[in-house]
């Protein structure tokens, strides 16, 4: 059974076309949502990520505990329409809420798994800088980085090879 097409669809858009994929032409976006104390979590530089997930490992609640000054010292996070302030008393609740429930093991794992958590935020902001680095070096001299890139995956020998 296939679905009926949405409003102001026809049903000639509803069907794929011959030879093409049946996915063609959708767009499909997923976006995770986050709890206000997960959105709370630090974009942090990935030293300081690996540091606050070492001290959440052993003593839970202490690398969130750290990781909400990092917030008053300017990393970003994903509550932009929040003040500073009241980020960084979100972040210290989630660190209390570690330190209250590690009794019953219950906060050592939500614990490590924030810092986990942290860690990849960090890898994933330092890879998209990388990449906004990449893409701003290739605007501004598009021809010399191609030439290398073609060098880099042997696409072009190099002139002193041949």
């Amino acid at each position: 059974m296939e679905p009926f097409p949405k409003d102001g669809e026809s049903a000639a858009a509803a069907e794929p076309s011959r030879g093409a994929a049946p996915s063609s032409g959708v767009v499909v976006q997923v976006r995770e949502k986050k709890g206000p104390l997960r959105a709370a979590i630090p974009y942090m530089p990935f030293p300081v990520a690996v540091i606050c997930l070492f001290l959440n490992t052993f003593v839970p609640g202490l690398g969130t505990f750290v990781s909400a000054f990092t917030v008053l010292c300017g990393a970003r996070t994903d509550l932009p329409d929040r003040h500073m302030c009241c980020v960084f008393w979100l972040n210290i609740a989630a660190a209390l809420i570690q330190i209250l429930t590690a009794i019953v093991m219950v906060g050592w794992i939500m614990s490590i798994f924030w810092g986990m958590d942290m860690v990849i935020l960090a890898k994933n902001k330092s890879d998209s800088l990388t990449l906004q680095l990449t893409l701003l070096i290739a605007s501004t001299r598009p021809h010399s980085l191609s030439k290398g890139w073609e060098r880099l995956v042997g696409m072009v020998p190099n002139r002193s090879e041949t």
